[in-house]
């Protein structure tokens, strides 16, 4: 019984601070976040992409240190894990941030509210049973990564700059 316990609580205190770090993230570091946000609205693909070589990068270090039989070793491996998990939940605050915007031009809800909102159904959505776990975390792991390695390097998207016949200068002589 006290495993069950000890169990839910665990799964309860995570619930109810996930939230509160993407919010942290969201007030710390502003300009990452939203450089964050601005390639998973404009580029989520390729987030996805450089999100997957960036796991790949990792993952295997990680693998090496946690088969070897030293001490150590093993616990640099689970301190790389922590470390990439919490580096890719500054992208999750971009992924937040970016329901939050959708959210928020569909309510009148202010941007704060909206961003908190989008925090609690990402991890709703990830704590779903089997989809949520098997398919939702994954995926936001790896595009979260990706979506941070671009605001850290500082690459943003170029904006598009698409001149169509309404938006042409007119010139007049």
């Amino acid at each position: 019984m006290a495993d069950i316990s000890a169990i839910f609580g665990s799964l309860l205190i995570f619930g109810i601070t996930f939230p509160g770090m993407l919010t942290a993230w969201w007030l710390l570091f502003p300009a990452s976040v939203e450089r964050a946000r601005a390639r998973l609205d404009q580029t989520p693909w390729q987030c996805f992409w450089f999100g997957g070589l960036l796991t790949a990068a990792a993952v295997i270090p990680i693998v090496i240190l946690l088969v070897l039989p030293f001490g150590p070793a093993q616990f640099l491996g689970w301190t790389l894990i922590v470390l990439v998990l919490a580096v890719s939940s500054l992208g999750s605050a971009g992924i937040a941030a970016k329901m939050g915007q959708r959210l928020a031009e569909k309510s009148a809800l202010s941007p704060a509210a909206a961003f908190l909102q989008a925090a609690i159904a990402l991890e709703l959505a990830v704590f779903f049973p089997l989809l949520g776990w098997l398919l939702v975390f994954p995926l936001t792991i790896v595009t979260a990564l990706g979506a941070t390695g671009f605001a850290l390097l500082r690459w943003v998207p170029k904006a598009a700059t698409h001149l169509t016949a309404e938006s042409a200068p007119v010139q007049t002589s």
